[in-house]
């Protein structure tokens, strides 16, 4: 008998988003708990946090932290399993593992043998009832972020999820990913944040041992320029006084101080220090879309969608434009959305409409999502219970989760399958004649209780 309880966990490089999902009719937790995935040591307190336990830090100077991923992939079980037991302990979750079922996601192109591992942490160290593993955007066609146009989500879709440590683009067929046209884009959160500490560490303080100040400076002080050459021009005219620069003031963790942008005509007092955010505010954001300004030899992040959606179908590739959605928190900088639209725009073939669903919090949507699809009443079936486990082992999570490995392009007979049974009978033949406008904008809708 499947549990009533699913515990949802959005298992992120730089936090995790957890929570319960109590079946269509309990009280889901819409709102996850964001535990930093992360074990972290304060130099100015001396003490060891573990996970959900950061909260606890008065001095965020010089936090030394070890990750249990490492370029995108889990490596330190022992973090993990740190950080994981207090999740499920009574001061996060407080769940009782053998009588729940586990929906957690993963990386994108997993290891085989990383992935053994979760198998083996799932059923034999915390002996779940059942479980399901899968990427963040496997689970957004079940979530809200498409259905603002219709009832069900459409039947082909791009989800774009730039997080922690990658950027990647995952074109979705009925529900499966199309591994074939996976691409991936090497910048996310956490390469902005140490491209952003080398620039202030060179040109004015040393922040190399600060990385908390300054994922917070970047998080509220940078953006996403849609007029670059502009911007840099202006900067450069006038460094010091124009429209662009910010003055973050830098926290002061003795008198329990956090850092913030300063106000305008804001009284600084003698001990407050202040960091000059000029175009670092725009050239570091600026990387998610020309990569080849810190030497990496990849195409930007709207070159990387149409590389994506010209490996697929001819007949659906019109409807992969007219469904792009956004998930991941470095998605959130603002004029983002504007800034992938435009380029876009530009990119796409005459006869497509283009479209790009955002959510309102992109950073939680695969969470939400995950709720959706653990509520399904058929998640019972994509689910590997215990006893099947300790009966072939993770073999069988290799047959019930369909991984990257065993994908391929999808042949002539399986296109036109798709084409004629899945798409005509319910939203007929895509239409290539030219509308107006030709892009829309779309936000989901936040989720009600």
């Amino acid at each position: 008998m499947q549990p009533q309880t699913t515990v949802i966990l959005d298992n992120g490089a730089s936090s995790i988003k957890a929570g319960l999902a109590r079946g269509p009719e309990g009280d889901d937790d819409d709102q996850p708990k964001l535990v930093p995935n992360a074990i972290v040591r304060s130099k100015g307190d001396k003490t060891t946090y573990f996970g959900h336990q950061l909260e606890r830090c008065r001095d965020y100077s010089a936090l030394h932290y070890r990750l249990p991923f490492e370029k995108g992939y889990l490596v330190d079980w022992d973090a993990q399993k740190a950080v994981w037991d207090g999740v499920f302990s009574s001061e996060v979750l407080n769940v009782d593992t053998a009588e729940s079922s586990l929906l957690i996601t993963e990386p994108y192109f997993n290891l085989p043998n990383i992935q053994d591992v979760y198998d083996q942490f799932v059923f034999e160290e915390y002996e779940f009832h059942s479980y399901h593993r899968c990427t963040p955007a496997a689970t957004i066609p079940f979530g809200r972020l498409f259905q603002t146009g219709g009832p069900s989500p459409p039947e082909c879709l791009v989800v774009i999820d730039s997080g922690f440590s990658f950027t990647h683009v995952v074109p979705i067929i009925n529900n499966q990913i199309q591994w074939y046209a996976v691409k991936r884009l090497d910048v996310g959160g956490k390469l902005l944040t140490n491209q952003l500490k080398e620039l202030v560490s060179y040109r004015q303080w040393n922040m190399m041992d600060e990385t908390y100040i300054m994922n917070h400076a970047k998080e509220t002080c940078c953006y996403v320029s849609t007029r670059f050459f502009e911007d840099l021009e202006t900067c450069r005219s006038n460094p010091k006084k124009n429209s662009i620069v910010r003055e973050y003031v830098l926290p002061n963790f003795s008198i329990n101080k956090h850092g913030r942008v300063r106000l305008p005509n804001e009284e600084l007092t003698a001990t407050d220090q202040v960091l000059h955010m000029e175009n670092e505010r725009f050239t570091i954001p600026e990387l998610l879309f020309r990569p080849d300004d810190i030497g990496l030899e990849q195409s930007g992040l709207a070159a990387t969608v149409a590389a994506s959606i010209s490996l697929l179908p001819h007949d659906l590739r019109g409807m992969f434009w007219a469904n792009i959605g956004l998930i991941g928190g470095s998605t959130n900088f603002p004029g983002f959305y504007e800034r992938l639209s435009s380029e876009l725009l530009s990119l796409t073939p005459v006869e497509y409409d283009l479209q790009i669903y955002r959510s309102e919090d992109a950073m939680i949507e695969a969470y939400r999502s995950a709720i959706a699809f653990a509520n399904d009443p058929a998640f019972p079936t994509h689910v590997v219970t215990r006893e099947e486990y300790l009966e072939v082992g993770s073999n069988a999570s290799r047959r019930k989760f369909p991984g990257w490995q065993s994908s391929s392009a999808p042949g002539d007979a399986e296109i036109s399958k798709i084409t004629q049974e899945s798409l005509m009978e319910d939203r007929g033949q895509p239409s290539r004649k030219p509308t107006r406008p030709r892009m829309r904008t779309i936000t989901a809708p936040g989720r009600r209780r």
